[in-house]
């Protein structure tokens, strides 16, 4: 009997090797973070809790050629994303510092959040091997849970798709005069 349970055991600890631990999925509850930003504030995602959705836009490195376009995606065409009602950021491994200067640079009229420590980037699991945050979306409801997770982002055209995708969860629309 056992050589016909041996390669199932062996197949299910592959799996589980193969799997990170803690890794995220929708519907489960986005991890509580507590974030400095580019704009002197700090951010507490519990702090939305009950009261709006939350977009959490990881991105790589400050500076650099993609997150540049990414950020000044969402600069040039944020009026799209603030249709509805969500809050949304940018976030990094980066130091605040960095932050500062590339949200000034790019025009960024959202914060881009700071996690120098790099435990919120592990708690999300976007913490890449070698450092830095990979670039990955999460949606997250109203009531705190994931929507989404965006692990194929395109820079070029993130404000657009992320006004899209919370269309498509059905996000609700800000009332007229709210923006």
């Amino acid at each position: 009997m056992l050589k016909y349970w041996k390669p199932l055991l062996l197949s299910v600890s592959l799996t589980l090797i193969a799997a990170p631990a803690g890794a995220l999925s929708v519907g489960d509850p986005a991890p509580d973070f507590q974030l400095p930003g580019s704009d002197g504030k700090t951010y507490r995602l519990s702090d939305y809790r009950g009261k709006q959705a939350v977009v959490l836009a990881w991105f790589p490195k400050a500076y650099t050629y993609g997150c540049t376009i990414e950020c000044k995606s969402l600069a040039e065409n944020g009026h799209l994303i603030r249709e509805f009602d969500v809050t949304y950021f940018m976030a990094s491994v980066d130091p605040l510092l960095d932050n500062k200067g590339f949200a000034a640079e790019t025009g960024a009229d959202f914060p881009l959040l700071s996690d120098e420590d790099k435990s919120v980037a592990k708690a999300y699991g976007v913490l890449h091997e070698k450092g830095y945050a990979k670039r990955h979306t999460f949606y997250i409801g109203k009531d705190g849970r994931i929507l989404k997770i965006d692990t194929d982002v395109n820079a070029e055209t993130s404000a657009e798709d992320m006004a899209a995708t919370l269309g498509k969860l059905g996000v609700a629309r800000r009332a007229a005069g709210t923006r």
